[in-house]
């Protein structure tokens, strides 16, 4: 059973849907990307995972359990996380505050929790002390990540994880994905750049318009015609 179903989800602004009957699913140590044009929707369905918006029609699972219609602050409680593109980090609170934070939902002390994660952060480890503002964009993104996992969530929604970051702290990100997928998550990732997707990814879905419009594994759709995609040439629903 994947950790993340999606059941024909529509979704959107107002009563205006920016995303028509998505399905995706995502299974725990998979790399799930969702790559398309600027708005075809990515962001928007991140979002309605997550309850920042309700969805219009469909239903979204999380580990069997419906959580369409619960409230935004309950959901990372069922085992969801999700790490915003921007204002992602408090930046006044230092790096151990940040992830004292994240550990909110769950009880007990934290601190053996963000050990765990300075292992996997040794970045972090280094910037314990240090106030969230004051770390370079890659570093926030990854405290960011870092903040969800305090939740052992066994779903991550990573709107945009390496926006704006050097191709070197790009790669530092992607590395960061890879190793947590191995730590029996199931990671869900909104990405513009379909190169490093698509080389990271195990699977890949292409909004376009709206629309789950190709998915398949990474290796399958990197062999289609994907500017013509991007373009809304090709009408093809799978790549598999």
């Amino acid at each position: 059973m994947p950790a993340l179903q999606t059941e024909n989800v529509t979704a959107g602004y107002g009563k205006t849907p920016i995303i028509n009957e998505i399905s995706v699913d995502a299974e725990v140590g998979r790399i799930t990307t969702i790559i398309g044009p600027n708005g075809a929707g990515k962001s928007t369905f991140a979002k309605t995972l997550v309850g920042i918006l309700k969805p219009m029609a469909g239903r979204i699972l999380v580990n069997d359990v419906d959580i369409t219609r619960m409230p935004g602050h309950q959901i990372p409680r069922h085992g969801l996380a999700y790490v915003p593109q921007n204002d992602n980090v408090f930046k006044r609170m230092s790096v151990r505050e940040n992830l004292e934070i994240g550990g909110f939902v769950k009880k007990g002390d934290p601190a053996a929790r963000i050990e765990e994660l300075f292992e996997i952060f040794p970045d972090l480890a280094k910037a314990h002390a240090k106030k969230a503002g004051l770390l370079s964009g890659g570093q926030q993104n990854l405290l960011a990540i870092a903040r969800a996992l305090m939740a052992n969530p066994s779903v991550i929604v990573l709107d945009e994880p390496t926006a704006g970051l050097s191709p070197a702290y790009t790669s530092v990100v992607w590395e960061q994905i890879a190793r947590i997928a191995q730590l029996d998550t199931a990671v869900v990732v909104v990405e513009q750049n379909v190169e490093r997707a698509l080389k990271h990814s195990d699977l890949v879905h292409i909004f376009v318009a709206g629309r789950d419009h190709v998915h398949g594994p990474a290796q399958e759709i990197s062999a289609l015609d994907l500017p013509s995609i991007f373009l809304g040439r090709s009408h093809s629903s799978e790549a598999a």
